[in-house]
């Protein structure tokens, strides 16, 4: 069977539609899946639109089994990580197959050349161009419902890499988080400490626009907090403005927690949302003529919420101030129902994050991984 899979590179216009839009076909029926916008996805795969070519080699394939499409793949080479590490990094990203040897064994090898040829010695992922897209490969938790922020896939795809001889490189672990009519003591006692402890105030922005004017501050902050995280690199002011425009347009300012110091100065942050999971999976990948009606609706009315991204600047980091994050957020998840947290993935090395569940009802039920090849 493998002599009749033919890899093609995404060249054109058309050849990336079909591209984006090869998982429909392949999670068809699924209950946990969770398709992407389209439109955002075309944005990210094409170097007119993603600020992150100007630092990236970048290339896609298709796979096709006697005409018919069967799997696709990326390739990244961030020069940014790689300078910052002193490696030569290929990352695999975007990566769907069916279940068939031949497939990903095409798809991985069609990669790995193409890594040599760029001088890599090594190929790791499932990641994306920065750390804001979806990294990692599902490896537990299958029957869960997935978010928007997360990829899903197959439980065959982990022993297919496995098989091509790619290890575990990093874990992140997931969180279904239960949070109570009434919050923990101890979370709001450490809160109101910290706040006069260290003069901190919170900003309550009365629309988004007001919470804008603090959108360059917190990717900033994010730049400085997310430094050592694995395969994190420092956004570009060009990427800052894509993130800007793509999500402070739309998110709902009570559920984006601003912690401002004495002058003002953005020292930590929370981005939370009403979920969009099942809403991204009505809408099939479309905003258009009815995929907005279903997200606004959840925006409106939802019992469940995700967490996407927190910082704590590192002059108050294990000082509590996180608390007052968490403090924050369960009154707004009280205010609006809200029963169910997706905390989204967190490394596994990260104890201090992981620690704050200790106040609430929570479970581990996801984990997806980065793995990684020597080519030498």
């Amino acid at each position: 069977m493998g002599s009749r899979i033919e890899i093609k590179p995404v060249a054109t216009k058309r050849d990336r539609l079909e591209f984006i839009r090869f998982p429909l076909s392949l999670y068809k029926g699924n209950a946990f899946w969770i398709p992407q916008i389209e439109q955002d996805e075309i944005k990210m795969i094409n170097p007119a639109t993603n600020p992150a070519f100007e630092f990236c080699d970048v290339q896609f394939w298709m796979a096709y089994l006697d005409g018919r499409a069967v799997g696709r793949v990326g390739g990244i080479i961030n020069h940014r990580h790689n300078a910052k590490t002193g490696k030569s990094f290929a990352r695999f990203t975007m990566i769907d197959f069916i279940d068939d040897d031949a497939v990903p064994g095409a798809l991985i090898q069609t990669i790995e050349q193409w890594a040599r040829e760029k001088g890599a010695t090594s190929v790791h992922g499932p990641l994306g161009f920065t750390d804001m897209d979806p990294e990692g490969m599902l490896v537990e938790g299958f029957q869960e419902l997935g978010t928007i922020a997360t990829i899903y896939n197959h439980p065959y795809y982990p022993p297919h890499l496995e098989r091509v001889g790619y290890r575990k490189e990093a874990d992140w672990v997931e969180y279904e988080i239960t949070p109570s009519n009434v919050i923990p003591g101890e979370v709001e006692r450490m809160a109101k400490i910290v706040l006069n402890r260290y003069q901190l105030h919170m900003l309550h922005p009365k629309s988004r626009k007001e919470l804008l004017s603090y959108a360059r501050e917190v990717f900033q902050l994010l730049n400085v907090c997310y430094e050592n995280l694995h395969g994190f690199v420092a956004l570009t002011d060009k990427q800052i403005d894509q993130y800007i425009s793509q999500y402070f347009g739309f998110i709902l300012p009570e559920f984006v927690p601003v912690i401002l110091d004495a002058g003002n100065r953005v020292v930590g942050f929370g981005v939370a949302m009403p979920s969009l999971s099942k809403a991204f999976q009505k809408a099939r990948g479309r905003l258009f003529p009815f995929g907005f009606i279903h997200i606004l609706s959840a925006m409106r009315k939802n019992d469940r919420a995700d967490l996407y991204i927190t910082g704590i600047h590192p002059d108050y980091q294990n000082k509590g101030v996180n608390a007052l994050l968490l403090y924050e957020m369960h009154k707004v998840f009280i205010k609006h129902g809200i029963v169910k947290v997706e905390s989204n993935p967190e490394l596994e090395t990260n104890t201090k994050v992981q620690a704050q569940w200790k106040f609430y009802q929570s479970r581990q039920h996801k984990r997806r991984r980065c793995y990684v090849k020597d080519l030498q």
